[in-house]
């Protein structure tokens, strides 16, 4: 896909031409007219008009080859949201099915949630459900947050991390499940660009810099293999593959190595006419080239659940080196470059859509969100399982008649047993992997022939089960059976855990636990009556101080008021008022002066540590003098009560301050390499000796923390230590921090 590609509506409309009747394009452009009319006088954050994300969401799709309807929508699909157009103005102006396709993907931004996360899981739970009932939905908003991400520049940084993060959490994995690799490659990209810029561009300059080296690498190595294909009278395409990023971050993060250390950095792609032909040039290389061993893999035979299909190798080619080589015919790389669209692509005048029957054969996991989304109590729950089942990385095993099962990674043979049938799981009493009896809690592995030992007289699970399985479909079903079970004593136990609890909180449960109440927090849990709220907390779906902190609300916020009252009498501190004229300079202890303020109790705030040079000011707290802060410490938030607290200070002259120390914090992120934390300390010690406190690890992105605290005199000094620490190799940034 080409990256960053911008389209002119023309350029769309001509893509088009090339694929579908000039009846059909003449479909997408009333659609993209539209569009144009009804987003007229609107912009997006980039200052262009925002008809042109519309625009690019379309002509991603037309690049997919999509049919009519689809390329469509990508123009539309924000004109209900945004505009004053309602779901019949579609329906009647285009069809149904538009209609359908837009609400689909139209996010509920006008629903009003408890939190930012909730509202998050909320628009990715109905973005599921909406696929499950047609995958198109999912297809127009992957080409949706495809051109978002290529305009993330345009949004200040914690807002690109944000997004960054949801992309690579919820659409890089979905574009994976659903086998497009063009669309996954680019999002998990530029993810990483925003989320680790330094691991990221060190990456392409590694990359960049040994650019011509492999290059002619590759060129002989396709040389080699078009000589020994001709040898075989088969007509093959051979191309080098490029590495992505992320997977190259990923593989150095995961298996702990070096740039220099991945294998699979140089690869050849080798596409041919038929399934037999993969198999003899398979044969031809491993002939010419050794095979290293347990770097086969056979994607023919054995597809992933996204539809793909390759052979893959790495083998020792020109001069020893390993050369990954990944063999499939022309139909499986359409499959890997478009995965499912290739099912709805639009070919000579007609969408070859998938029927249910082969959906149901090749994404049988749109079922399992269903049945997620049954078992959830909230959208939060449902995204967790999704994460947890549908986006994980797989093993794939066998059923004692040959059946292929997949799973996701770490599953044990409990989590088999549930995978093939709830009555299998409950009623197992062992298991045998490969022949051999192995317990339930047995984790499996990719290859493994599973048969489950099962008795009609069992009693069904023990609660040990919980602890055994790793999928969010098994656990909730081992719940369901102790909830069926042991439903009156749930609703006791429930019953009396939250009332304990109640008297733990000082409140009266009989003033508490009264019927209305009751009945809308069982409802905001997802519950049908009071009973099964009580039953949940029993058996522990929901957990008891969740119910508590729900039902007390409003007596909390009450009772916190009462206490803020009395604070406010018993405070032995009047506020200064900061209109009156300027009195006297009042020096305290700290080297601090204060303007018109006597016998005060003066304090050196520990969560930003200011020292002289530092912009400061005063916070008068309740019963304990006045705080010094920096200007910028983050804990002086912007409310009317903090601006009345507020005032003046300053530091004494530098003569005065001369023989006083202080703490400064400050925290490095580098490169995690051999000898970076003896080098900050060598740099650190040859400034000062006054280091009181040194401690360092390392993040999930790979990259090393350093913080130390250290004791100056004034901000000028920490300004020198600072720029000697900057200049040490491989230090990203150097900043101080608060607590």
């Amino acid at each position: 896909m080409p990256q960053n590609k911008d389209y002119t509506p023309q350029e769309v409309i001509a893509l088009c031409l090339t694929y579908m009747t000039s009846e059909h394009v003449s479909f997408v452009k009333k659609a993209y007219d539209m569009a144009n009319e009804a987003h007229e006088g609107q912009m997006r954050k980039s200052g262009e008009e925002y008809i042109m994300h519309p625009v690019q969401v379309a002509g991603i799709l037309a690049e997919l080859k999509m049919d009519p309807v689809t390329v469509a929508t990508g123009f539309l699909h924000d004109v209900v949201e945004d505009t004053e157009y309602t779901y019949s103005d579609l329906a009647e102006i285009f069809t149904p099915e538009v209609a359908d396709l837009v609400d689909g993907v139209t996010k509920l931004g006008k629903i009003k949630f408890k939190s930012k996360q909730e509202h998050q899981a909320e628009n990715h739970r109905k973005m599921l459900l909406a696929m499950a009932q047609d995958v198109r939905v999912i297809l127009v908003k992957l080409a949706d947050r495809v051109h978002n991400m290529r305009t993330l520049k345009h949004h200040r940084p914690e807002k690109q991390r944000e997004i960054a993060k949801e992309t690579l959490d919820i659409y890089a994995p979905l574009a994976d499940r659903l086998g497009i690799n063009r669309i996954k490659w680019e999002l998990e990209d530029t993810s990483l660009r925003y989320l680790n810029p330094q691991q990221y561009y060190r990456i392409v300059h590694l990359m960049n810099a040994r650019r011509e080296d492999r290059e002619r690498y590759i060129d002989d190595a396709k040389t080699a293999i078009n000589q020994s294909v001709k040898e075989l009278d088969i007509e093959a395409q051979i191309t080098g593959r490029p590495k992505h990023i992320y997977s190259i971050y990923k593989k150095m993060k995961s298996q702990k190595k070096q740039f220099n250390e991945i294998y699979d950095l140089l690869a050849i792609r080798i596409i041919v006419d038929s399934i037999k032909d993969c198999y003899a040039v398979l044969g031809a290389i491993h002939t010419r080239w050794k095979p290293m061993p347990g770097r086969f893999k056979d994607y023919i035979a054995m597809p992933k659940s996204n539809m793909y299909q390759s052979l893959h190798t790495t083998v020792l080619g020109p001069n020893a080196t390993p050369l990954e080589v990944q063999i499939r015919t022309m139909k499986m790389h359409e499959i890997a470059e478009y995965g499912v669209a290739a099912h709805w692509a639009y070919k000579e005048g007609i969408t070859q859509k998938i029927d249910n029957d082969e959906l149901s054969e090749h994404i049988s996991w749109f079922r399992d969100i269903l049945e997620l989304q049954s078992e959830s109590r909230d959208a939060s729950d449902f995204m967790d399982s999704i994460k947890q089942d549908i986006f994980k990385d797989k093993v794939y095993v066998f059923s004692p008649k040959g059946d292929v099962m997949e799973l996701p990674s770490g599953s044990s043979t409990l989590d088999f047993a549930y995978h093939v049938h709830t009555e299998v799981g409950n009623k197992s009493m062992g298991a045998k992997v490969n022949g051999k009896i192995v317990p339930l809690n047995y984790k499996l592995k990719t290859g493994d022939i599973v048969e489950m030992l099962t008795s009609a007289n069992s009693f069904g699970p023990s609660r040990d089960w919980l602890n055994y399985v790793n999928t969010s479909k098994a656990r909730n079903k081992i719940k369901r059976f102790f909830k069926t079970q042991e439903k009156e004593q749930n609703i006791e136990r429930g019953k009396e855990i939250l009332e304990k609890l109640l008297l733990e909180m000082e409140f009266s449960p009989k003033d508490i636990l009264k019927k209305d109440k009751l009945k809308k927090t069982a409802e905001r849990f997802n519950f049908q009556t009071i009973d099964d709220l009580y039953a949940g907390i029993g058996y522990g779906e929901v957990k008891s101080v969740t119910v508590a902190n729900r039902l007390t609300e409003k007596e909390r916020r009450e009772r916190e008021k009462e206490t803020y009252e009395l604070d406010e009498k018993s405070s032995n501190i009047e506020l200064k008022n900061k209109t009156e004229p300027e009195r006297m300079k009042i020096r305290h202890e700290g080297g601090v002066v204060i303007q018109g303020a006597d016998n005060l109790l003066v304090r050196l705030s520990k969560c930003c540590n200011p020292v002289p040079g530092d912009e400061i000011v005063g916070y008068i707290t309740r019963g304990r003098g006045v705080s010094i802060h920096r200007k910028d410490c983050p804990n002086l938030y912007s409310s009317n009560e903090t601006q009345e607290r507020l005032i003046d200070v300053e530091w004494e002259s530098t003569e005065s301050n001369a023989n006083k120390d202080y703490n400064a914090e400050v925290q490095v992120e580098g490169f995690d390499r051999s000898g970076f934390l003896n080098e900050i300390l060598q740099v650190i010690n040859s400034q000062t000796n006054k280091l009181s406190n040194i401690n360092g690890r390392v993040d999930k992105n790979g990259t090393a923390i350093i913080k130390f605290t250290i004791a100056i005199q004034n901000l000028k000094e920490l300004e020198q230590i600072v720029d000697k620490v900057k200049s040490v190799p491989d230090v990203y940034s150097v900043k101080r921090i608060t607590t």
